[in-house]
């Protein structure tokens, strides 16, 4: 049997752009994208904290380094710039890969950066809050 179990999360970006004209998804900076784990075309999930809206979509790479977060195609309605999102996958895992396992948490600051001294926040530390 598998269960479905976060995978990896961008945690609070800030959405750069919103662009109602591409074709679809969400563009994430690749230095990102390598930070959390996720691969160009996974579907991702998005969840806007400023108007509760979740959508599934696909991420596709923004340059390194830009800080984007952009939603795009009919995305783009869900959210405005300057929003803060997070940005979660999902993993199927069977009774022998649950043990041990830990989705990796990437926080981000305003401008999308990731914070590389920030606390690990996972099961064995659920006291830890970022706001």
């Amino acid at each position: 049997m598998h269960r479905t179990f976060l995978f990896s999360k961008i945690h609070h970006c800030t959405l750069t752009e919103t662009n109602l004209e591409y074709v679809g998804s969400i563009s994430i900076d690749q230095t990102l994208l390598d930070a959390a784990g996720i691969v160009p075309y996974e579907q991702v999930q998005v969840v806007n904290m400023n108007n509760g809206e979740r959508l599934v979509t696909y991420a596709i790479p923004a340059p390194a380094d830009s800080g984007a977060v952009e939603l795009n195609g009919a995305a783009a309605r869900l959210g405005t710039r300057g929003d803060r999102v997070i940005i979660m996958t999902y993993a199927q895992l069977t009774s022998e890969e649950i043990e041990g396992f830990e989705p990796r948490v990437v926080l981000v600051d305003q401008e999308n950066r990731v914070i590389e001294d920030a606390p690990v926040v996972n099961a064995s530390t659920p006291e830890l809050c970022l706001t």
